[in-house]
Formats: C-alpha cells, structure tokens, sequence
C-alpha cells in the first residue's frame, strides 16, 4: 500500500516539511486571513486540475486550459449582465466549457490528431479571438448577486471549500470504482489492450476533454465572483500550473496511473509555495525556478521508477 502511494506520501512530506519551516520562521503564514486567500485563489485552479488529471490519465494533454478558463470567465459576467440569475451563469459557464472541450476531444479521439498539437492550436485562437471580441475590455457593473454568487463573503469560503471538496471525493471514487472511471486508467495505460478488451477508446478520450472543459468552466466561475470585473486575459499561465499539480501529484505524464489524491497534495504544494517564498524573504523571481525544479524532478523520478519497471 505504501509503495503504491509513495508519490503521494512524498508530496505530503515536502508540504509538512515546509509547514514546520514557516511555522518556526514566518508563523504569520498561518494567520486566518492569509489561509483565507489561499484557499478562495487555489479552489479554482484545483477544480481546473481535476479535470486535467482526467486528461492525463487517459494519456493526452490539454494545454488550452488557460484559454477555456478566460472564455467561461468572461462568459458568465456576460449572462449575469444579461439579467440571468448566478446558478443559470454557472451552469452556462460550465456548459460552454464542455463545448470547448468536446472540440478538442473531437480532433483528437476521432480526427486522431495529436492532443499537443491540438490544444496548443485552440489554446492561441481561443486567446487571440477573446481577445478580439471583447478588445481588451472588461467585464464591469456586474450585478450585486454574482459576486461571491450572493452569499456572504465570509460565507462563500465554506461554499467553495465544500464544493471543491465534494467534488474530489466524487471523482477519487468514481475513477476507482466505476465502470467509466477504470476505462480511462486502462486506455491511459495501453489504449490498444483496452480497446481489444471493449473499451471505446475513441469515447474515453472525448468524455475526459469535455469534463475537463466543463470543470474549467465551473473554475473559471469560482474564480470570477470572487471580483467585481472579470478581465479577458484571466488564466494565463493556468496550463503550467494544472498540469504541474498532476504531474507532481504523481500522475504520469504518458497516463494509467495517478490519483485525485496526488493532484489535490499537488495544488497544495506549488499553491501555497509562492507566498511561502516571500514570508520567507525570497524574491518572487526565484519562484518559478523552484516550481519548475520540482516538475523536473518529479518527472525524472517517473522515469527512474519506469525503467526500473522494464528492466
């Protein structure tokens, strides 16, 4: 049991470790105010990563995440503007990521074109033509009830908390005791046994990208009410940084094995090591060196321990 989730359990050491660090030196990291924004700023980016882990899983990879994720944004601080009330602009937000993602998940299941090739294509058109449609102008003069979609602020914390949370146990389940959730481990990990054992490959592969599309789009709105205006060049950079949590979560890139566990100790990890660094009095320039560390090692690691498994 232990050897399965060493990836895990590495994970949750290096958070303890740095825990007890700034606890000694910089214990103002743990004020309620600093948790707070922690948690309202890696919410989103944690339900963006769920469905990326999907997307890996499956062994494919989507890095048009950033640009789906400003599209939806955008998108429900225009039907709330519209007069619609915030649960219909969540699920409008949701549903047009879904899209999204069924369009990738079209070209790469049944078109058969490369998953890199395609989102890296949608990743700059979905940017350039938001961009175009809106001219760089903001959403602004949102109505009262979406931000923090009505409730309190001191309530919405517990809301998204309790949403993020539901939805980790959900899929952690559903990938390890449903018929569909073991279909994309098996395709993930040799997509020719799994269709001559009667899996629909094709399927699988578009249901994990439209997922993943309609997770980004609830992250997307997550992240939105959170503000008064939503901005067109929202999640830039959110690619890196989804599919860096899965990867150091201990999902493998090349897919069939990984856990919503890893993922979620993964967010946690990189989500919290920016502030750590400057509660530590280290300049953000080095932020990104560090973060890129860790994928570098953790990517060598599931290359050391696949070796050693074909040896």
């Amino acid at each position: 049991m232990l050897r399965e989730h060493r990836r895990e359990l590495s994970v949750a050491t290096a958070i303890v470790a740095l825990a007890a660090v700034l606890a000694v030196i910089a214990p103002g990291y743990f004020a309620g105010g600093n948790l707070r924004d922690l948690l309202l700023a890696n919410a989103p980016v944690l339900v963006a990563a769920l469905g990326a882990t999907l997307v890996v899983l499956s062994g494919q990879i989507d890095i048009s995440v950033g640009s789906v994720f400003a599209i939806c944004g955008v998108m429900a601080g225009v039907l709330a503007k519209a007069g619609l009330p915030a649960p219909t602009a969540v699920l409008g937000a949701c549903l047009i990521g879904a899209a999204l993602g069924s369009v990738n998940g079209v070209l790469v299941a049944y078109a058969r074109i490369p998953s890199i090739v395609v989102t890296l294509a949608t990743m700059v058109a979905l940017r350039d033509g938001l961009r175009w449609a809106t001219q760089g102008a903001w959403v602004q003069d949102l109505p009262a009830g979406f931000q923090w979609l009505g409730f309190a602020q001191t309530t919405y914390p517990v809301l998204s908390a309790g949403l993020t949370f539901l939805l980790v146990i959900v899929m952690g389940w559903g990938l390890r005791h449903i018929a569909a959730g073991r279909a994309v481990y098996a395709t993930g990990s040799n997509r020719e046994a799994a269709r001559l054992a009667g899996i629909d490959t094709r399927a699988i592969t578009w249901a994990v990208f439209t997922v993943a599309g309609a997770l980004t789009g609830l992250a997307a709105v997550l992240n939105a009410v959170r503000f008064n205006q939503i901005p067109p060049n929202a999640g830039l950079g959110l690619e890196m940084r989804v599919i860096a949590a899965v990867v150091v979560g201990g999902t493998a890139i090349t897919g069939g094995r990984g856990t919503v566990a890893g993922t979620v100790l993964g967010v946690i990890l990189l989500g919290g090591l920016s502030p750590a660094l400057t509660f530590l009095g280290v300049t953000a320039h080095w932020e990104r060196a560090v973060q890129g560390l860790i994928i570098l090692m953790a990517v060598a690691i599931d290359a050391v321990r696949l070796r050693h498994q074909h040896a």
